[in-house]
């Protein structure tokens, strides 16, 4: 852990904004949070706490957050700033300004005036000019660090009325004047060059000020006074450069939070020296060589009359004697939490560490090194293993086992992470009774029979984490877990759908994230008290039942391979409150508008909604959130689907046959039937005829009540005596033997034209409809205007019966004869319709009219 990680006073307000382990002093081992309360527009006032920042001093920021929360006329922005290094773009949203590593030589212009957060860091700015902020009027927080600053007057500041965070690390001040805003509350000015400041840091000149952080060289006069004056919360007190020092030289500290990276010339006592008055918690870093020992001589002062609560050790380097030393003397202070960061043990011996009654609640050790090869490893594990606290965590450092306690333990919560601990830790350990939580993520557990009976007498276990293991479950053996789990975490291991025969049965809580489950078996333990489960990044490929889970609130399925739900989710997962289902490649088809109407109806809570549920399949669809998918519900629901199909069946059928009745059509497909029949005979017989078969000029057709006109009148003036027009008539010209329609169109076929009388009489004939219909067909299939209207007498049109349709369409379009009353008119009519009819028939057309 590098030297510059701080710590805050209070873990509330950290919330996950830290990476890393949180122990209960607040130290936060990777990264820190500075909790801004910033004043409204109103001007109320507000307060905030802040540390220094870890790794390079907000080197490299990265506002992963920005929440602003209305409580009463404040807002709060949470600046979570992690200690690795990132790469940030600039981003400029109207409130954060990030212009970090962007090889700047002076300050933007034109920054946006709703700026409230300016990062200049890791640049090349020399100089502050008043105008390069005086048009921000609302900024809070400006991060200077990592410039080339040499002078600052604090003028330059005069119209930022509302600035509280000033970071001015790491640049090559020398001169710092003027008068600092009284709204300051977090001030940095360490890793600067000897500064000469002609500027006071009294509380009455800035009385919100609660941070403050400096470096030194040497610990002058003006270094002493402005330490002497300054009433902080937290102080940060940089001497890794320190060249001299003097015994006694340093002040009586009078904040509650200091924290000092020491010199690197190991053999200056300034931790010897150190006298604390209000001070609860203390963070020292580079602690080697001589400097153990003056670690050694300041906590042998300390008693149990001091106000120390929270010690933190970083980058640390000493024996094993040396560390039961330290842990002598705090194990008989007040100190409630101590935290090493950083620790290297030179060499060992074979003493064991006594633990007698203390105050302290809480150790943390995080990365451990050992110097040497060879030690009694059973020496340093029971040194821990028989310590009566409350919390003991060991995290990455690479023990490989940890013993059970001779006796009962005061252990409550046990942490050791990240190490190589195997099945065999704490193997029928019956001596850890009020042991609450256990966390063994990150080790090499495999058997996950072996751990539950490991945990079969803890009584009082409640949470276990053995999550980024290697943990498998054969289901051969029976498990044996403690009654009382209520939280298990199996995340990030190499489990199967057998690990459902293999679960507490009172759990409230189980995580089974990233592992290899592909359905929930149906045979499995009953988990009634089941109220989360989470499933995410497993091989499921369709929505789970919870028919074993009756009191499931919550469910998390994101990043498997569910298409489709199925049927028994929706009948046995009624309770559920809040689904997490998205990322995954849903199938848009009918078996999904249950699942879809889900969050329209407001009965289960959709986690990420609409934006994380797309269809991936069909093709056509992929992509479309399912918000968007819509399919009917007539396509979906089978019986009613069969149910439509029908009734439009039915109502075809009707239609079809009102049509057919109110046109007649039975009437033409049957007239149609007989003249493809007559064709197709006359064809099969004399195939070579068919068209060359005219032996009559005229087949006329007319009603029977006309027949006077037609044989007395019409069929005498056009066939004359000279013979040279010849007329079809069916009741001298009709094949005894034949059919009435066969006559019919075959007198059709024969004639060159055919002459319609029409009359009222002609349109209430039945057959002479019959001949109309096979004339008129003839005109199509041949393309030859055969047809002559004659009318008769005029017929009105309400006669006309529907189905006579092509008649009224003939005389609509259609020239027609009318039989003139006047007598002198006769003449040109007759003239008109032999010309109509006139044609010259072959003689091979008489012969056969003979034959």
């Amino acid at each position: 852990m590098n030297q510059h990680t701080r710590k805050l006073k209070n873990t509330a307000w950290m919330s996950h904004c830290t990476l890393g382990a949180i122990n209960k002093t607040g130290t936060a081992t990777f990264g820190y949070c500075v909790m801004l309360r910033i004043h409204s527009l109103s001007g109320s006032s507000g307060w905030y706490k802040g540390m220094r920042n870890p790794i390079n001093t907000l080197k490299e920021t990265l506002y992963t957050m920005v929440e602003t929360k209305s409580l009463g006329a404040s807002i709060f922005f949470c600046l979570c700033i992690f200690t690795w290094n990132i790469t940030c773009t600039s981003v400029e949203n109207g409130f954060i300004a990030n212009y970090s590593k962007s090889i700047r030589y002076t300050v933007p212009k034109n920054l946006p005036l709703q700026t409230t957060i300016l990062d200049l860091s890791q640049n090349r700015i020399s100089e502050i000019q008043m105008s390069d902020f005086g048009s921000l009027s609302k900024l809070k927080a400006l991060i200077l660090s990592y410039n080339l600053i040499r002078r600052l007057d604090f003028s330059v500041f005069q119209y930022n009325k509302h600035l509280e965070h000033l970071d001015l690390s790491h640049n090559n001040l020398q001169i710092l004047s003027g008068h600092p805003l009284s709204s300051l509350r977090y001030l940095d000015l360490s890793y600067n060059d000897d500064i000469n400041m002609t500027v006071s840091f009294e509380s009455r000149i800035i009385p919100k000020l609660e941070y403050f952080g400096i470096s030194a060289r040497r610990i002058h006069k003006s270094v002493l006074y402005l330490l002497d004056h300054l009433q902080v919360e937290t102080l940060f007190f940089g001497l890794e450069d320190l060249s001299e020092y003097h015994s006694g030289a340093l002040p009586v500290f009078n904040m509650k939070n200091l924290h000092i990276a020491l010199s690197h010339n190991r053999g200056l006592p300034v931790v010897e020296d150190l006298e604390l008055n209000v001070t609860e918690s203390i963070e020292l870093s580079n602690i080697k060589g001589d400097q153990v020992n003056h670690l050694l001589m300041f906590l042998s002062k300390l008693n149990k009359n001091g106000r120390l609560l929270n010690l933190t050790l970083i980058n640390i380097q000493l024996s094993w004697i040396n560390n039961l030393e330290i842990f002598h003397f705090v194990w008989r202070s007040t100190i409630k939490y101590l935290n090493i960061y950083g620790l290297t043990l030179t060499s060992f011996n074979d003493e064991v560490f006594s633990s007698v009654d203390t105050s302290l609640k809480a150790l943390t050790i995080k990365h451990t090194e050992v110097a040497t090869l060879y030690f009694n490893q059973s020496i340093v594990y029971t040194s821990f293993s028989e310590m009566q606290i409350e919390a003991l965590s060991i995290s990455d450092s690479g023990i490989l086992i940890m013993l059970c306690p001779s006796k009962p333990s005061r252990f409550t919560y046990l942490c050791f992470s990240n190490n190589t601990l195997t099945d065999m830790i704490f193997k029928d350990c019956n001596n850890l009774p009020f042991l609450e939580t256990l966390i063994l993520q990150k080790n090499y557990l495999k058997d996950l029979m072996k751990v539950s009976l490991m945990t079969r007498l803890m009584k009082s276990l409640k949470y276990l984490d053995v999550s980024r293991n290697f943990l498998q479950y054969d289901g051969k053996n029976n498990c044996g877990w403690v009654e009382n789990m209520v939280k298990l975490n199996l995340s990030s291991n190499m489990l199967s759908e057998s690990v459902f025969r293999c679960l507490p049965i009172k759990i409230k809580i189980l995580d089974l994230q990233y592992n290899h489950i592909s359905s929930i078996p149906k045979e499995m333990i009953e988990l009634n008290n089941l109220e989360e489960l989470h499933l995410a990044s497993n091989k499921l490929t369709s929505l789970p039942g919870c028919g074993h889970f009756s009191n499931l609130r919550l469910l998390s399925i994101e990043n498997n391979s569910v298409i489709f739900q199925s049927s028994e989710f929706f009948q046995t997962c009624q309770n559920i409150q809040t689904l997490k289902g998205g990322h995954n490649p849903f199938k848009c088809s009918c078996e999904l508008r249950q699942f879809i109407n889900l969050e329209k109806q407001g009965s289960m809570e959709l986690v990420d909604w609409p934006e994380s549920y797309k269809c991936e399949y069909p093709e056509l669809s992929r992509g479309v959130p399912l918000s968007e998918f819509h399919i009917s519900e007539l396509v979906c629901n089978k019986p009613l689907l069969v149910a439509v199909i029908l009734i439009i069946a039915v109502v075809l059928l009707i239609a079809v046959s009102v049509i057919c009745i109110r046109f007649d059509i039975p009437w033409y497909l049957k007239m149609m039937w007989h003249w493809s029949q007559v064709k197709h005979r006359i064809w099969k017989s004399k195939p070579e005829d068919m068209f060359s078969n005219i032996q009559f000029h005229a087949f006329i057709s007319y009603s029977e009540h006309d027949s006077d006109w037609v044989k007395n009148v019409l069929i005498p003036n056009l066939e004359k005596e000279d013979g040279s027009i010849r007329i079809c008539q069916h009741e001298r010209n009709f094949v005894a033997g034949k059919s009435i329609v066969e006559n019919i169109i075959d007198c059709i076929e024969k004639s060159y034209k055919t002459i319609f009388v029409l009359s009222p009489n002609f349109v209430q004939s039945e057959w002479c409809h019959y001949e109309l219909y096979f004339a008129h067909h003839k005109v199509f299939s041949e393309d030859h205007n055969s047809l002559i209207l004659v009318l008769l007498e005029s017929i009105p049109a309400y006669i006309v019966p529907a189905r006579y349709h092509k008649l009224k369409a003939l005389m609509a379009k259609r020239t027609y004869l009318e039989w003139p009353k006047e007598r002198s008119k006769h003449g040109l009519f007759w003239a008109n319709l032999r010309a109509a009819i006139q044609i010259k028939i072959s003689n091979e057309s008489e012969e056969m009219k003979i034959l």
